[in-house]
């Protein structure tokens, strides 16, 4: 879906100055993109490619435990993924490829996005409402993305940001594009039914959780507390009963999953396009280094918990074997041998390492078919307990949605919390990081709630609460974008 104006003209004046009396006009079969959107069908083919881009955000998701104090980066040795060690040591510079490839990443997802709104008017058809409120969904995620990693970022609406604008566009403040994405995701929950005919579409229950987040990352929180608590109220989502199921690949999309990134392991993939891979790269980047036994498949160890993270856990609260794997205690009781790797805890995120049974589609640590679980129910009562509390609007509603996830976690009511004020913000934001661990949301909770430079190794405030613009993305633009202060 290029566009292929220039390559037209310069192909033209090419024959023209090589042949003096003669000149064939000879058509491209390619298709060109400022005559595309001619049916349905193109709009739907350009919002699949739209949806491609939420597959990489498995990186994303990595780096919101490693940059935490959840987990440690892992890996083979200090030098394996020199952009990942750094972040997770908290020394990384406007030089590290991982975060120019969220940059690149996410900018092609809202490319893709704008590309559909531009020519949003071109043709008619029934349901046409649909596709756009999942275009504007999409935007809004991408652009929430690289908000939360880089805040003040380049800004385009309805309109694709093609070579040669970024010497003419200028970081727009987050509050601004924050605005934006309020107004996509109320339009998508205003044209989204709940219940979706195919699954992984994009629905109204989707499009509430990501508003009343977005309000909560701007401590909107009556506004959040609002539209969380319609959609618990009103959609059609509870918590599974067994939380152990929860991440296992036979229970995708279930009553819990509000919104869940599709993977698949029919494709294969390799090391030079990790955006190219249909599959969750994470869960092979997670896995067990040189791993033989039951259950589970090799990986290259990195995201390791913490003992700080294990330590958090109440005891009888079921959620730890479900979500930390010791690794000694299963290998004790299985059989199972493994290797051990750089800044070896002992722990696996179990939620994301690679089960056996999948396709084993090479590369196969690149193509695993584990779905990501991108806004879960619990999720949902967590910020609206957090909205409720903070606001000061509500704490015996916020202690109704936070003992919700408790009861679930302990099988009982017995470890119900009764706190209000301060006391019951911290129950909330110690049930955040049990519940949540290991699903890349901890170091973006510490951030927005000012508790990162306590809670994190190396954290300086004033510089660590973003990351850097990449330098050469800089450089691409004239030199003309201030980097984020401190780097």
């Amino acid at each position: 879906m290029k566009n292929l104006k220039i390559t037209y003209i310069f192909i033209a004046l090419f024959i023209m100055a090589s042949c003096s009396d003669d000149f064939v006009d000879v058509e491209s079969n390619a298709e060109n993109s400022e005559n595309f959107f001619n049916s349905e069908e193109d709009y739907q083919n350009a919002l699949i490619a739209a949806y491609d881009l939420l597959q990489t955000t498995y990186l994303s998701v990595m780096l919101g435990d490693i940059a935490s104090d959840n987990t440690l980066a892992g890996g083979e040795n200090a030098n394996d993924v020199p952009g990942i060690q750094e972040i997770d040591d908290m020394i990384h510079t406007p030089i590290n490829q991982q975060l120019r490839d969220i940059w690149q990443w996410m900018y092609a997802g809202v490319n893709r996005a704008n590309y559909i709104m531009e020519f949003q008017d071109k043709t008619d058809f029934a349901g046409k409402e649909g596709v756009l409120a999942q275009t504007r969904f999409l935007r809004a995620y991408y652009y929430f993305e690289l908000v939360k990693f880089f805040g003040d970022v380049p800004f385009a609406v309805d309109k694709r940001l093609q070579f040669g604008d970024q010497f003419s566009i200028n970081r727009t403040p987050k509050e601004e594009i924050y605005l934006q994405m309020e107004q996509d995701l109320m339009f998508a929950a205003d044209n989204l039914p709940y219940v979706q005919s195919q699954t992984g579409r994009i629905t109204k229950g989707a499009a509430q959780a990501m508003l009343g987040k977005v309000y909560l990352y701007q401590d909107k929180f009556t506004e959040a507390a609002a539209v969380l608590e319609d959609l618990i109220d009103n959609g059609p989502h509870d918590l599974i009963t067994d939380y152990s199921t929860m991440f296992e690949n036979d229970n995708e999309n279930n009553i819990e999953s509000v919104f869940e990134v599709q993977y698949t392991d029919v494709e294969g993939a390799g090391f030079g396009c990790f955006q190219c891979s249909e599959g969750n790269i994470a869960v092979g980047f997670n896995g067990i280094r040189n791993y033989n036994g039951p259950l589970f498949e090799s990986g290259f160890s990195f995201n390791v918990p913490t003992q700080d993270v294990v330590d958090e856990f109440e005891e009888g609260d079921m959620r730890l074997e479900t979500a930390i794997l010791d690794i000694d205690a299963w290998a004790a009781e299985t059989g199972a041998t493994f290797s051990t790797g750089f800044e070896h805890t002992g722990y696996f995120n179990r939620k994301y390492i690679s089960r056996q049974g999948d396709l084993n589609t090479g590369d196969a640590n690149l193509t695993n078919p584990n779905n990501y679980r991108a806004i879960r129910f619990a999720d949902v009562l967590l910020m609206a307990a957090e909205a409720l509390n903070r606001g000061g609007i509500s704490d015996s509603r916020a202690q109704m949605y936070l003992n919700r996830v408790r009861e679930r976690a302990f099988g009982n009511s017995d470890n119900n919390v009764s706190a209000t004020g301060s006391a019951l913000t911290d129950a909330i934001y110690h049930e955040r990081r049990v519940e949540l661990v290991g699903e890349g949301h901890r170091f973006f909770d510490l951030v927005r709630t000012g508790r990162a430079a306590s809670e994190i190794n190396g954290f300086q405030s004033g510089k660590h609460e973003l990351f850097p613009i990449p330098l050469i993305e800089i450089q691409l633009a004239g030199n003309q974008w201030e980097q984020n202060p401190g780097y």
